[in-house]
């Protein structure tokens, strides 16, 4: 299942797909408070849309 770039809020392994990066590496984000999530039950958490574009956002740019 591709994630659909029309979504507002996206499961991790949605958000792995979108960033190309593994789930786990999304899971390591969101411990690390690097990728805002928000918590509909104990254990379900979606990322906002807006939290992708900011995490890209915010990374160091190399050449």
């Amino acid at each position: 299942m591709t994630a659909s770039a029309d979504c507002l809020l996206y499961t991790p392994k949605e958000a792995a797909e979108v960033l190309r990066v593994g789930r786990s590496f999304v899971y390591d984000l969101m411990a690390a408070g690097e990728l805002e999530y928000i918590e509909l039950s104990r254990r379900c958490r979606r990322i906002r849309r807006a939290a992708l574009k900011q995490y890209i956002e915010s990374r160091p740019r190399t050449n």
